[in-house]
């Protein structure tokens, strides 16, 4: 294939990518979104491999179909409640591959001098240092969404000094490293401090701000795609690593705002709080237990209803029944709609996707700033297994880790109803008060049972 050819195709796929952006940015357009980035991929993938500089094209070729037999059994395989982790870990592939790459272009820089020389080291050096901090903060982030390591922030001492000194050391190496004309040693000392440098800022992150996480982690392996783009000299790489990397900043920073965290100390890791987790809730009061029954009447006696799902909801599978009840109370002429926090799921926008995926009208769910000023005039609010985005605390405790973050205001409703399994604490570790006022029920039990038997009173 001519080099006009594959720069007219480089040209055409990042078009595609940004179509796919463009459509996925509204649930409406998402699935031709998608379309548009399946079919960018596949003519960049075609337009690489007929590149004149590609050999061993047998090796690429079986490289492609063993990669490709395990992202389908795993896109077939895993549930929607488990997309945040995958996301995580398909993450800490891009940075891995940046770093493989990176020593990949040291070792074989050909015979460059002068000012090309060290633009490539400086290529290098940068590029392995962030896809190794890819790399092992995506792994930590699988383990935290996972439940393989704890939820809980890592408070070591000084962290936030041992992250500054981190980043200025590896400055002063990457200096020399270039000066010296490329020095392995200063490169694996500077790969070990970076691959630290990632499991540390992940794991001093608690578990409320895994989404951000997530996010920032998007966008960490877009500019990791995009060292590797210059360290291969690949324009389409450039522009894909570009692209992911700006719109994950982008999402991160809405991330922050929607959860009134500091964008810069996301960035700089660490930022997660020391969460005192209690499943005591005596000293809030006492709680008040309802049955299917007794919420199916107040449903029926209900003029307006919002649904505030959470992960729990999820995690549970009752997002069907749930639009089954809907369905059924629409026919009944009362006006239900979904209130969707940003951060309800462990992943943005892993809510509204779920509930696609059950057939809820888009035109019925509700972004958080929508709905929030119309729970006072709301008749029921069905809270199904959400904790921490319905939290009073983060309005009344300055002391709380989640103060300041902006919450569904459900309390405001004439009656809430609040599906959990038990008075556990959610994932941030915070008892929740809403608990505990007068006009919050509690129907415990498995939130798809309970749903169920909401449906058949109905």
């Amino acid at each position: 294939m001519s080099t006009g050819l594959i720069t007219a195709a480089y040209l055409m796929a990042a078009i595609l990518f940004i179509l796919a952006l463009a459509g996925l940015s509204k649930q409406e357009t998402a699935q031709t979104g998608n379309t548009y980035g399946i079919i960018g991929m596949a003519i960049a993938l075609i337009a690489t491999i007929a590149s004149p500089g590609v050999e061993a094209f047998g090796y690429i070729l079986i490289a492609m179909v063993v990669g490709s037999a395990i992202g389908l059994r795993l896109a077939m395989k895993v549930e929607m409640t488990q997309m945040p982790e995958l996301v995580a870990i398909l993450h800490s592939f891009v940075g891995l591959a940046a770093v493989l790459v990176g020593f990949n272009s040291y070792l074989d820089h050909g015979n460059l001098t002068g000012a090309l020389l060290t633009i490539h080291l400086s290529e290098v050096y940068l590029g392995i240092f962030i896809g190794a901090v890819t790399f092992t903060g995506s792994v930590v982030a699988f383990g935290k969404l996972r439940g393989i390591f704890s939820s809980k922030s890592l408070m070591l001492p000084q962290r936030h000094k041992m992250n500054l000194l981190a980043i200025i050391v590896t400055l002063v190496m990457m200096v020399q490293f270039v000066r010296l004309g490329g020095d392995m040693n200063l490169l694996l000392i500077m790969t070990a401090i970076a691959l630290l440098f990632g499991i540390h800022m992940v794991a001093s992150i608690g578990g409320a701000d895994m989404p951000v996480v997530v996010s920032m982690l998007n966008s960490y392996s877009g500019w990791s795609a995009a060292a590797a783009g210059f360290m291969l000299s690949n324009d389409l790489l450039i522009v894909t690593g570009a692209l992911v990397g700006s719109s994950g900043a982008i999402l991160s920073y809405i991330m922050c705002k929607a959860m009134n965290r500091s964008f810069i100390s996301v960035i700089a890791g660490g930022f997660g709080t020391n969460v005192v987790i209690s499943d005591d809730g005596a000293d809030q009061g006492t709680h008040e237990e309802t049955t299917a029954e007794v919420v199916a009447d107040m449903l029926k006696n209900s003029t307006n209803v919002i649904i505030a799902p959470g992960y729990g909801m999820a995690v549970a599978q009752a997002q069907y029944p749930v639009y089954e009840v809907t369905r059924k109370l629409k026919e009944m002429g009362i006006n239900v709609r979904f209130g969707i926090h940003p951060v309800a799921g462990r992943l943005p926008g892993h809510m509204n996707v779920l509930l696609a995926e059950a057939k809820v009208p888009y035109d019925i769910v509700m972004e958080m700033d929508e709905i929030n000023d119309d729970f006072s005039d709301t008749d029921t609010v069905l809270v199904i297994g959400a904790n921490d985005t319905v939290n009073p605390s983060a309005q009344d405790d300055p002391n709380s880790p989640i103060a300041g973050m902006p919450i569904l205001e459900v309390w405001n409703a004439e009656n809430v109803i609040v599906f959990k399994r038990s008075m556990n604490p959610g994932y941030a570790g915070v008892q929740n008060p809403l608990f505990f006022k007068e006009n919050t029920k509690m129907l415990f039990g498995d939130a798809k049972d309970s749903v169920e038997n909401i449906l058949k009173a109905l």
